[in-house]
């Protein structure tokens, strides 16, 4: 029987660097891995640029502002639909 850790992977990968002049940059990402006897699924997404200058290495993370609205949205769904629910319960319960 496999174990979750043979199913379910997390990555955290750096890419070569690419170097002008005194700096040098390399992006990193976050990989999720899954794997399945049927089959597997493997999602990256970027998570920062590794600036080194002189010597030291700055670490610039980036904000996914598309996955951020959509949480929003679904949030804001989920919200509503809880509202929605609660406001026709009381609504039944008051036509009893």
């Amino acid at each position: 029987m496999p174990q979750l850790k043979d199913i379910i992977q997390f990555q955290t990968n750096t890419s070569e660097k690419i170097t002008t002049g005194n700096v040098s940059l390399a992006l990193q990402s976050r990989a999720l891995i899954i794997r399945l006897p049927f089959g597997g699924f493997v999602w990256n997404r970027p998570t920062a640029v590794l600036v080194e200058e002189n010597g030291q290495t700055k670490r610039i993370p980036i904000v996914d502002a598309t996955r951020l609205a959509q949480v929003g949205v679904f949030a804001l769904a989920l919200v509503s639909v809880i509202i929605s629910a609660v406001l026709a319960q009381t609504r039944s319960h008051q036509d009893e």
